[in-house]
């Protein structure tokens, strides 16, 4: 992961709104929800739900097929183990000496 996608990744979830819908995505494993039950779970408009996925897409935190006539939306977890392993490799988070 390039510091510009970990970038990415953490300004999308640090939107309240977005942690939830990445949030319900991964507990919805490995089935996912359509945008309309994600958003009916949320209290969202489905307007503003289609924002919030398209900005999780376009970190890599989520993804989407047609199944029907409906989009459904699943978690894409090795994102946030990326951006982890990004954290403790590339920034030196873990190491025993400090200085």
């Amino acid at each position: 992961m390039e510091k510009m996608e970990a970038i990415e990744v953490m300004s999308a979830l640090a939107q309240p709104t977005r942690f939830e819908v990445f949030t319900h995505l991964a507990r919805a494993q490995p089935d996912g929800l359509a945008a309309g039950a994600l958003a009916e779970r949320i209290g969202t408009p489905a307007s503003t739900m289609s924002v919030h996925l398209t900005i999780l897409s376009r970190a890599g935190l989520i993804s989407s097929s047609k199944v029907g006539r409906k989009v459904i939306y699943k978690a894409e977890p090795a994102s946030v183990r990326d951006l982890a392993l990004f954290l403790m490799n590339d920034c030196h988070l873990g190491d025993e000496d400090p200085g």
